[in-house]
C-alpha cells in the first residue's frame, strides 16, 4: 500500500508596492478621516500601484521570492495559478504572463477567479493535482491591483481596497502536512453585493453604457458585513470539524483582511482571544485574493507560525464566494517522492 500523499507549503513571498496611501492622504482626497476609518475598518494605510505597474509586476516579484526561498528553477514548475479578480486584461491570463516572464517553460498556467476567496479556493485546487501525483511543483498566487477600480470619491469603497500579491510553492510530501480539510460554497442570489460591471461581455468597454453600470467596484457595505461575519465564523468551524478537530485547538487563525471587526466577530464567535488571530490589515487594507498569502507570509516571518502548528483560513468575496481550510504547517524541506 502506497503512503498517503500531502501537499505541503514548502516556500513563500509576498510583494506590495513601493507607494503607500495613509489615511491622511485619503483626507485630503475625499470627506473622510483617520477616526473614521480605523474605527470602521481598522485600517491605517494601504500599498497601492504607481504609473506601469500591473497585477502581473506583483505577482511576478512574490513568486520569485518563493521560487529562491525554495531554490527551485522555474523550468521546473509544474503549474501556476494566480488567483485574481483584477487580472492584466480579461485574456490572456495573468497566469501566463508570469509563466513567460519567470521562464516557467514547462509549466501550465491558469487564472482562477473568486475574489477574495481566490486563494483559498487555489490551494486547494492545487493541493488535489498534488495528491493524486498528476503534478509536483505548483505555485498558487494571489495578486490583485484593486486600486484600479475604486472611485477615489466614493469613502466607502476606496478606503479598503488596496495592491499586493503573495505566493506559496506546493510540492508532495509523505508526512502530514498542507490542506487537512476544506469548505466552501457560493451564494449567486449576492451577485450585486460586491460588483464591477464593466468591461466584461454584458457591459464591454466599446459600447455606452448607463452611469451605473460604470468600471468601478460597487458594494452593498453592510449587507456585505453582515454575511462576512456569519459564513467566516460557520466555514471555519465546519472546516475545523472535518479536520477531526475543536477550534481550541487551533494555534493560529489567518483570516481574510477585509475588516478588523469582521475578525474580532470570529474571536467571539470562538471564545478565542484575539491573539489567535493574525491581523495586518492596518498596513494593508482588504487586498482581495492577496490578503491571506501575505499575513501567511508576516505570520512565518514574525515567528507566529512554528513547525506543527494548525492554522485555519477563511475568506469571503464577490460571488458570493466563500471558504474555510485547515492547514498543517510542516513545511519541509522535503525530497522526492
Amino acid at each position: 500500500m502506497s503512503e498517503q500523499v500531502y501537499a505541503a507549503i514548502t516556500a513563500w513571498g509576498f510583494s506590495v508596492p513601493e507607494k503607500v496611501l495613509t489615511n491622511h492622504d485619503l483626507e485630503r482626497m475625499v470627506e473622510t478621516s483617520d477616526e473614521w476609518i480605523r474605527t470602521r475598518t481598522g485600517i491605517g494605510e494601504r500599498h497601492v500601484v504607481s504609473e506601469g505597474e500591473f497585477t502581473s509586476t506583483l505577482a511576478l516579484a512574490a513568486a520569485r521570492k518563493a521560487l529562491a526561498q525554495a531554490n527551485l528553477p522555474a523550468a521546473e514548475l509544474d503549474l501556476i495559478i494566480v488567483c485574481t479578480a483584477t487580472p492584466d486584461y480579461p485574456f490572456p491570463a495573468t497566469a501566463c504572463i508570469v509563466q513567460e516572464q519567470l521562464g516557467a517553460t514547462r509549466a501550465t498556467a491558469f487564472d482562477l477567479e473568486a475574489a477574495c476567496s481566490g486563494f483559498v479556493y487555489g490551494l486547494n485546487v492545487a493541493t488535489q493535482f498534488i495528491k493524486t501525483g498528476a503534478m509536483k511543483n505548483i505555485l498558487v498566487i494571489g495578486a490583485e491591483t484593486l486600486s484600479r477600480f475604486v472611485n477615489w470619491k466614493d469613502r466607502t469603497t476606496c478606503v479598503l481596497f488596496a495592491d499586493g500579491a503573495g505566493a506559496v510553492l506546493l510540492q508532495p510530501s509523505h508526512e502530514q502536512s498542507g490542506i487537512l480539510s476544506f469548505y466552501s460554497a457560493s451564494s449567486g442570489e449576492g451577485a450585486e453585493l460586491i460588483i464591477e460591471r464593466a468591461g466584461g461581455s454584458r457591459y464591454p468597454a466599446n459600447q455606452p453604457m448607463p452611469p451605473q453600470h460604470d468600471c468601478y467596484i460597487h458594494m452593498a457595505g453592510q449587507e456585505v458585513f453582515k454575511q462576512a461575519v456569519r459564513v467566516m465564523g460557520d466555514d471555519s468551524m465546519e472546516a475545523i470539524a472535518r479536520a477531526g478537530l475543536h477550534p481550541s485547538q487551533i494555534d493560529l487563525f489567518i483570516p481574510h483582511q477585509a475588516n478588523v471587526r469582521i475578525i474580532e466577530a470570529m474571536a467571539k464567535k470562538f471564545e478565542l482571544p484575539m491573539a489567535k488571530f493574525f491581523v495586518n490589515i492596518e498596513y494593508y487594507g482588504n487586498t482581495s485574493a492577496a490578503s491571506i498569502p501575505i499575513a501567511l507570509c508576516e505570520a512565518v516571518e514574525q515567528g507566529k507560525l512554528k513547525p506543527g502548528a494548525l492554522v485555519c483560513m477563511a475568506a469571503f468575496g464577490a460571488g458570493i464566494t466563500h471558504g474555510a481550510l485547515v492547514i498543517r504547517w510542516n513545511p519541509g524541506p522535503f525530497g522526492e517522492l
